[in-house]
């Protein structure tokens, strides 16, 4: 047996072949990765995700990345700590129409949201029943808009004089439309690839974030999840940010209240400290919130870490919409307390009423 194996050899070698090399029992196993970053550096079969990691944070940087590629590929090898839950949109910033809603209302909804796919719910976001793309909504409309009323059936390819806006009824209820979509559902907890890969899968490029008792307590979309790996995107419609905390010139900060306390302590300085309430709540407003023991209202002042204080300047009955943030000391006089100081009792007064200041009170 062992002559049969050398000749064969011999033979491949005689006739210009190559052995044919057979793999590593475990190669078969690497990740796809793993075998690309082996061939690229000449990493051995035992390399890992730490070992990448220390060459994307190895100072200077090894291996060829570009400053761009390096960022890109750990946020790649960070995916699998991301939870949904912590780039979902909020519950109260979701826009969702009802499954009623009419067309013509449907349409104001678009222009004003700037998104290309809205939530669809029955009675409550808790009762959601799919989502609408806009793309969905302009080809019923162009559809409904080519129907010749005189004609018993619709022109293949009418051309687009041939449209009438008329035609279209823009009363009729979305549910009527027959253009609602389905939506994904996930827990909060999951992570951020393993949904990104669910959409891919599903084409479904919409997700709500169940809590546990079945509400909706977010909305993610496929964009969320590819900035979390390439970074922000804007296209043209989208409106420029502004900065979620800004330093003023008389020494104040400026902060939306769904700013991150990362942000507001990064802007402010390490004074700004929270303590253990960071572990419950993750923004300003969060924690203001649990400062106050309830949604403080518009012109109420509580106080922060340190000495600070925040003035609420807008909210509404469910959360924190902006505040201002100083110093106590720094305070103005004439800004709003967090509770009025007790009146004083007004004198007594004698029998003609008017005040008498010596006659002691009841």
């Amino acid at each position: 047996m062992t002559q049969f194996s050398h000749r064969n050899q011999s033979s491949e070698t005689e006739h210009g072949g190559l052995p044919a090399i057979v793999p590593p029992r475990g190669e078969a196993r690497e990740g796809r990765l793993t075998r690309i970053m082996r061939i690229l550096f000449g990493w051995k079969a035992a390399a890992t995700r730490a070992d990448l990691e220390l060459v994307l944070t190895a100072e200077p940087p090894e291996a060829g990345f570009s400053p761009a590629e390096a960022t890109m590929l750990r946020n790649i090898l960070g995916l699998h700590e991301r939870r949904i839950e912590s780039v979902m949109v909020p519950r109260p910033d979701i826009v969702a129409v009802q499954q009623d809603i009419a067309i013509g209302d449907l349409v104001k909804v678009f222009a004003g949201a700037g998104h290309s796919r809205l939530v669809v719910y029955n009675d409550t976001l808790d009762d959601p029943t799919g989502m609408v793309h806009i793309r969905d909504l302009v080809a019923f409309m162009a559809a409904r808009a080519a129907l010749d009323p005189q004609a018993e059936r619709q022109p293949p390819s009418p051309p687009p004089s041939d449209l009438g806006l008329p035609n279209i009824d823009l009363a009729m209820p979305l549910s009527a439309a027959g253009i609602v979509r389905e939506i994904l559902y996930a827990p909060p907890s999951m992570p951020a690839v393993d949904l990104l890969a669910k959409m891919q899968a599903t084409r479904i490029h919409l997700a709500l974030v169940i809590d546990e008792y079945g509400g909706s307590d977010g909305l993610v979309s496929i964009e969320d999840l590819v900035e979390l790996i390439v970074g922000d995107i804007a296209d043209e419609h989208d409106e420029a940010e502004t900065p979620e905390v800004t330093r003023q010139h008389d020494g104040s900060f400026l902060a939306t209240g769904r700013a991150s306390l990362d942000d507001v302590r990064a802007v402010i300085g390490a004074e700004f400290d929270v303590g253990e309430a960071s572990q419950e709540v993750d923004t300003l407003g969060g924690y203001l919130v649990m400062r106050a023991g309830h949604v403080p209202v518009r012109g109420e002042l509580v106080p922060g870490p340190a000495s600070f204080e925040a003035e609420v300047l807008d909210a509404d009955p469910r959360r924190v919409k902006r505040v201002r943030i100083y110093h106590s000391k720094d305070r103005r006089p004439g800004t709003p307390l967090l509770r009025a100081p007790p009146a004083r009792p007004s004198p007594p007064r004698d029998e003609t009423g008017r005040s008498n200041p010596n006659t002691p009170p009841p």
